[in-house]
């Protein structure tokens, strides 16, 4: 009985001391450099504004952020890694784009948006678009799409990966306009430029890491995806213009694993909202052709569970639901 009553005491205090570590460990957030994932290629519009954001915000947090690019299953092998290796100490993060709120719908995953991630904060969304190569016969997204129309299948468009927004919102226009054309997925805009300029794709539907070749005349926008002309190119119509019924930007945000304290995810909130008010960073937005879209943690998981509702009814409407 005594050692029974002397184990128990010793496990108490086993679990004060480790309760006291952690709670130490909090209040003294961050004493070494913090990994931040990018699930998408080095070079890429993404990587850049992501690496942009982790210098104007680093100074704030008193520790450098590290950009770690881990590309792949259409922007969800980076988040899925974090979500099922990464210690809850704050230490490794990751942008969260849309498809992790969607893929989990499509096809079987690793991960559940709904319970592996801790949700620290909104950041911004992108500016989509088609592009062809400038040699093309297509001279407006109306003459792709007649061609899309008396050649069923026959255009191949490049996105970032299935289950994108890009890939999504292409068959959202297929289904709208009565046409069928082919997805050749890659993992990102380094990719699909190669893959356009190489005649490998027809055209290609992706954020701006198109943009400078559009500005060199390499590639021609035919149709951007917003509520409105961009700033960068305000002579190319949207899709609202041209009479179909689709606005994308696939907002997107920073998380980390499941079990984060509180007080770590105001750490990182705190010094997130201060970096995305830096010049530099905003400078990274207005090339991109991004707009601020800040959230704080409690709104942002307010807009996962939000977004999670909405993929999983246009999955549904699609077609695209997993067996």
């Amino acid at each position: 009985m005594k050692r029974t009553i002397l184990g128990v005491v010793l496990a108490a205090f086993a679990a004060i001391g480790a309760f006291a570590a952690g709670s130490a460990h909090a209040q003294n957030f961050p004493t070494k450099p913090v990994t931040l994932v990018v699930p998408w290629p080095a070079g890429g519009s993404t990587d850049l504004a992501m690496r942009a954001l982790a210098d104007a915000t680093q100074k704030h947090l008193g520790q450098p952020i590290v950009i770690e690019n881990k590309p792949g299953a259409s922007g969800t092998l980076g988040p899925a890694q974090v979500a099922a290796t990464a210690k809850p100490d704050g230490y490794t993060i990751t942008q969260i784009p849309i498809t992790v709120f969607r893929l989990p719908f499509i096809t079987k995953t690793t991960f559940d948006p709904t319970k592996d991630f801790t949700y620290i904060a909104g950041l911004t969304g992108y500016t989509f678009g088609v592009v062809v190569k400038a040699s093309s016969p297509w001279k407006t997204f109306d003459d792709l799409i007649a061609d899309a129309k008396a050649n069923p299948g026959k255009i191949k468009y490049g996105t970032p990966g299935a289950g994108t927004s890009l890939h999504i919102g292409m068959e959202q226009i297929a289904k709208m306009k009565g046409v069928k054309w082919t997805q050749v997925p890659f993992k990102g805009a380094a990719e699909t430029n190669a893959a356009l300029l190489g005649g490998h794709v027809d055209a290609v539907a992706d954020s701006t890491g198109w943009g400078a070749l559009v500005n060199s005349g390499d590639f021609r926008l035919l149709v951007t995806w917003g509520s409105a002309r961009t700033k960068n190119w305000p002579n190319v119509p949207t899709l609202k213009e041209l009479g179909i019924n689709l606005v994308a930007n696939s907002p997107y945000g920073i998380a980390g694993p499941k079990g984060m304290d509180p007080k770590v995810v105001k750490a990182l909130h705190d010094a997130f909202a201060k970096g995305v008010g830096e010049p530099a960073y905003a400078e990274a937005l207005k090339k991109f052709d991004q707009e601020l879209a800040y959230l704080n943690t409690a709104d942002y998981e307010k807009h996962a569970a939000q977004q999670i509702e909405e993929a999983k009814k246009l999955v549904d409407d699609l077609g695209l639901k997993k067996n």
